[in-house]
């Protein structure tokens, strides 16, 4: 146990200066409240780990580490400074200097203007995060783990495009039944939005992956996941955070705070994706990544919730979670068996 602990140095590290940063700024409330942030996003991101890691262990060593270096500055800066700057820049119709300035001076109208961008935010992330998992349970060439779910989706995957219909016959019916007039329109746009992006990713990723088998046969070597898969990984990162990113401002309006706590949790995330993926844990539970997927849906699915109704971030944490705990939990007794029958 204590030698996984060398994987979280990096992440103890940021947690350190974050703390007394926050300390710096507000003393003990906004200690509290990066606490509280932190943990928030720990335990609404175990299902981020656990799939980043089964795309991550298909890259070679040195996108790895770009991926805990670039892409935490990606998901610390981007996804939680400069992508509500811009949200309430596009919902205010000022600058973002001018929203640098609103969180700054106001930051009860900053959280109000986030909070605008609540049904579209929802409904890309939660399309997009619906496309990856469904793709997942599409694939006739994965272990079941629950075969009356499994087995009927992989007949569906016979036919061309059957995800993004299936995706699209979700968003028709959320937005038919549960929302109405401009939210309606938003929800439809966002939601579309999300399953054209995933299908362009994917488009780019296979585009970038027949390049990189050509390079690797040419040069005698292994094709190794590189560029495409890090864009992927980084979507599917913000996706992940969108969530956690209008969430926080539940519990703080301060920007700063915000990223601090968000980008603690971030940390540590990466760290424990960088954990799965060096002790080769996916291979050893055989259903963890089963139960990340199941959880993807069903974060998917309250983000989509979200839009007419209101989900604590806490709910939707343990439902992720349980999923989790029980693959693992179903993983370690099938290990045991077969660890003590005669080979």
């Amino acid at each position: 146990m204590l030698e996984n602990l060398k994987f979280f140095k990096g992440s103890f590290l940021v947690a350190v200066v974050g703390l007394i940063s926050a300390f710096y700024i507000g003393g003990t409330t906004a200690l509290f409240i990066v606490a509280v942030l932190s943990v928030l996003e720990i335990s609404l991101s175990f299902d981020n780990a656990v799939v980043n890691a089964t795309v991550l262990k298909d890259m070679d060593e040195v996108w790895r580490k770009r991926f805990l270096t670039w892409g935490i500055l990606i998901a610390v800066f981007g996804m939680r400074i400069v992508f509500p700057i811009l949200i309430v820049s596009i919902f205010a119709g000022v600058s973002p200097f001018g929203a640098i300035q609103i969180a700054i001076n106001t930051p009860d109208t900053y959280a109000d203007l986030m909070n605008q961008a609540h049904v579209s935010v929802m409904a890309f992330g939660g399309a997009f995060l619906m496309m990856v998992g469904l793709h997942f349970f599409f694939d006739d060439e994965k272990h079941h783990w629950m075969p009356i779910i499994e087995k009927p989706l992989v007949y569906f995957a016979k036919f061309k495009f059957s995800a993004e219909v299936l995706c699209l016959m979700i968003i028709a019916i959320v937005g038919g039944l549960m929302l109405t007039g401009d939210d309606q329109r938003t929800f439809a746009l966002s939601g579309v939005s999300g399953v054209i992006t995933f299908m362009v990713i994917g488009k780019f990723t296979s585009f970038m992956e027949k390049r990189e088998e050509q390079r690797a046969k040419h040069c005698n070597g292994v094709a190794k996941g590189g560029m495409s898969m890090f864009i992927y990984l980084e979507l599917l990162d913000a996706s992940f955070s969108f969530d956690g990113v209008i969430g926080a401002f539940a519990i703080s309006t301060n920007l700063l705070i915000i990223a601090i706590g968000l980008g603690i949790g971030a940390m540590f995330v990466r760290s424990l994706t960088i954990m799965l993926v060096e002790k080769d844990t996916l291979s050893e539970y055989i259903f963890l990544e089963h139960g990340a997927f199941y959880a993807i849906i069903a974060l998917a699915s309250m983000m989509f919730l979200k839009t007419f109704i209101h989900v604590p971030e806490v709910i939707t944490g343990l439902i992720g979670a349980g999923f989790i705990i029980v693959a693992f939990i179903h993983s370690l007794i099938i290990k045991r068996r077969e660890e003590q029958m005669p080979s």
